[in-house]
């Protein structure tokens, strides 16, 4: 077994040159949409931040010939201590770490006072006439300061002004250290590298949309913005950041979901200092073209892609008239009164195709999509509803959900239901009545109704067309003119 060396003896000074280089890789595990800058302005200490980063940096040290203790204290608090790796780059053949650690218990009073357990302490109070003394043996901590005087008895302090300690005991650290005991066979300066995985990191992205209706038509302006927070427990100036896109598992045994890195995609620009994109294995990696710093205890928004103006789009009003989802079951619902509760709310709906024609066609990360519409009156921007998307490939159709419509009204109900068990089939006769309120705009309205009662069904009559959109859902089509009613009347028959 190799002799441990006085620590004098190992010890070398830690260079931070103006050249040290630092490359961050930030992921996020929070489901799209559901985290608020406001949850982390009271500071990282107490909370889980849904997400972790891959930090590299590279520095010079001095080493000599030998063993050599190499110390770094500006780390962060959350490192996961199995992910560190340490490698120098002037003579990687020659330099190998013989043992690494990572030293996270830091001073506090309870601490500091642990050490000295049996030993003299002397106490300040604040009295009447000045500061009074009291010394002794510390000979315990929890309730007050217990000290054994001189003649065998104790006395317990409650309250102090302060404590005057006879030295400082080594052994205490007060910033998270990574330490490496390093053999070199080159002496001399050597640019290393190393690396590690932290917790309390994560980001999430932000889309604004801008609506403007004229007429028929319905056009975006589309914004999108990466917000991060670092909450690590150390700053990271003027680093290279990147950003992965794609389901990334990450093992975490205390957790029981598979961590999920936000989708961070956009189009490569030709600006320098914005994000450039490009396929990375099953993912894709987004790069910042500049260096950015990111502050301890911080939330820092990035312009995540230019505004891309004009964005064609589509309004569409649902009506779904029946309160309540429904799905799949093992047998026919053959109670009358299943399913027949009405709901009133006609829902709002903006449909978007992410192509290249359409002004877009960029991978979209999933993440929250607000949306404001200008009132012309004062040119304020007045917001209108929000949703969270998934991850969107190019050439595909994104459907924001707004909120419900005000004058438009729908009404659901079951005219007649007829059932024979022997024949087993049954029959429901349902109508459902659309109307819009307002004065002088017309709209269209996609009425949508859930063929839930069984999985084999046909519908016999029906007042108007429907498109079939799965195996248990028809879509009714409707235009209705200002201040008109649209009734749809349809029978269906399920078997079985």
């Amino acid at each position: 077994m190799t002799s441990v060396r006085p620590l004098a003896a190992l010890l070398c000074a830690l260079c931070l040159p103006a050249s040290a280089q630092t490359a961050i890789t930030v992921y996020s595990s929070a489901r799209p949409g559901t985290l608020d800058p406001r949850t982390f302005r009271g500071g990282g200490e107490t909370m889980t931040i849904p997400g972790y980063a891959l930090v590299r940096e590279e520095r010079s040290f001095d080493l000599r010939a030998g063993r050599n203790l190499l110390r770094v204290d500006d780390v962060p608090a959350l490192i996961d201590p199995t992910t560190v790796a340490f490698a120098s780059l002037t003579d990687p053949g020659g330099t190998r770490v013989v043992e690494q650690s990572f030293e996270f218990d830091l001073t506090s009073t309870s601490k500091l006072l642990s050490r000295y357990l049996d030993r003299e302490v002397t106490v300040e109070q604040a009295g009447a006439n000045g500061v009074d003394t009291v010394s002794g043996t510390l000979v315990g901590t929890q309730g007050g300061l217990i000290l054994r005087q001189a003649d065998g008895s104790v006395r317990v302090v409650q309250s102090h002004s302060g404590i005057r300690l006879p030295s400082l005991p080594g052994g205490l650290i007060s910033r998270p250290t990574l330490v490496w005991d390093i053999e070199a066979a080159r002496a001399g300066p050597h640019r290393s590298r190393f690396a590690y995985q932290t917790g309390g990191m994560t980001w999430w992205a932000d889309y604004n949309l801008t609506l403007s209706e004229h007429a028929e038509t319905c056009r975006l302006d589309v914004s999108a913005w990466v917000t991060l927070v670092n909450q690590s427990g150390a700053s990271f100036p003027d680093a290279k950041l990147k950003l992965v896109a794609g389901d990334v598992q990450k093992v975490q045994p205390r957790q029981p979901s598979v961590p999920q890195a936000s989708a961070l995609a956009m189009r490569s620009v030709a600006r320098d200092e914005g994000f450039t994109e490009k396929a990375f294995f099953e993912y894709h990696l987004y790069t910042l073209g500049r260096a950015t710093s990111l502050p301890n205890n911080s939330t820092k928004q990035i312009e995540l892609f230019p505004t891309a103006a004009g964005v064609t789009c589509q309004k569409t009003l649902v009506y779904q008239g029946q309160a309540g989802g429904y799905g799949p079951y093992g047998s026919p619902m053959t109670d009358r009164g299943f399913g027949v509760q009405s709901n009133r709310k006609v829902d709002v709906y903006l449909r978007v195709r992410n192509a290249k024609a359409n002004g877009l066609g960029i991978p979209l990360p999933a993440g929250k999509v607000r949306v404001s519409k200008m009132d012309l009156a004062d040119r304020s921007l007045e917001f209108i509803g929000e949703d969270v998307i998934d991850h969107l490939p190019r050439d595909e159709t994104v459907q924001v959900r707004l909120g419900s419509a005000f004058d438009v009204v729908g009404e659901r109900r079951q005219l007649d239901f007829r059932l024979d068990t022997t024949a087993k089939w049954m029959e429901e006769d349902i109508e459902v009545r659309v109307r819009n309120q307002k004065p002088d705009e017309a709209v269209s309205v996609i009425v949508k109704e859930n063929l839930h009662r069984w999985s084999t069904w046909s519908v016999l009559r029906k007042s108007h067309e429907f498109t079939r959109e799965d195996a248990r859902t028809v879509h009714f089509p409707l235009k209705l003119a200002p201040k008109a009613e649209a009734v749809v009347r349809y029978t269906v028959r399920y078997t079985w």
